[in-house]
């Protein structure tokens, strides 16, 4: 499946199968030899109050907390499986429960939660909460925001979306001393008061086509600098999202696209 070109392999779980290991996950992402994906994305029985649960994997075989465009892909893939029937259902993934909402324009709506800013909730190594930090990268002194999503992510403000310094600065800040838990690293040109442009150099991935949780991220550092609305639009390599929040203690809610595109077998 994919979403605005972030891809994934999908496996059905429900029935307790084991998820792969480290190394089978690393065959299966092999684009040349295996499948080849963004994230493997596992579906798992729910809990007592959501329908069904999610395990996410990096195509380097680590897992991650969150999802967004996974998250999106995930909702139709169970629908299309027949394990939910409802429009509207709750998915437990890592530390959390995200409701989605599956449309009949193609579009799914997922509850991505609060946006954490505290440097300790991210984490990032920080003396105080700031709304920018100054990042030493090599000598080359970066600003960037800081915000959770249910994962780590850096947000740097850029002046062209062409000229970004996603393959230099991209590996160098995902893997930064200040991000124990590595990060992904957004960086945005905040077009107008409603519309962002945005690269996303993915923990554990490389840049992708689009990023949903970094969309989110994005959105959360723009609208506490003050230079975002309540809800924009962000365009990715792949294509567009909508993102709305409110501010405060609010969740972030994401739209955009799903696509099954084939299914198959593979021996690993």
């Amino acid at each position: 499946m994919q979403g605005l070109g972030n891809d994934f392999v999908m496996l059905d779980c429900m029935s307790g199968q084991p998820v792969p290991s480290e190394q089978q996950i690393r065959a299966i992402a092999d684009r040349k030899l295996g499948v080849g994906f963004d994230q493997l994305i596992c579906l798992q029985p729910g809990r007592p109050d959501t329908a069904v649960s999610m395990s996410i994997y990096n195509a380097d075989g680590s897992a991650a907390e969150q999802c967004g465009n996974g998250v999106r892909c995930l909702a139709l893939f169970a629908q299309r499986m027949g394990h939910v029937a409802a429009p509207e259902f709750g998915v437990f993934s890592s530390d959390r429960v995200i409701q989605v909402r599956v449309g009949d324009d193609g579009n799914v709506s997922a509850n991505m939660g609060v946006p954490l800013f505290e440097p300790d909730a991210i984490p990032f190594q920080a003396e105080a909460l700031r709304d920018w930090y100054d990042v030493d990268v090599g000598g080359e002194m970066v600003r960037l925001g800081a915000v959770s999503m249910g994962n780590p992510h850096a947000v740097v403000p850029v002046q062209s979306m062409l000229e970004a310094p996603v393959d230099r600065l991209g590996p160098k800040l995902e893997s930064h001393i200040r991000f124990p838990q590595r990060a992904n690293v957004g960086f945005a040109r905040f077009a107008s008061y409603n519309e962002v442009d945005l690269r996303v150099f993915e923990r554990g991935v490389g840049e992708t086509r689009a990023c949903g949780t970094g969309a989110c991220a994005a959105v959360a550092v723009g609208q506490r600098q003050g230079l975002l609305a309540n809800r924009a639009k962000v365009n990715l390599l792949g294509g567009s999202l909508d993102i709305e929040w409110k501010g405060g203690q609010t969740p972030v809610w994401m739209t955009g696209p799903a696509t099954w595109v084939y299914e198959g077998k593979i021996e690993v």
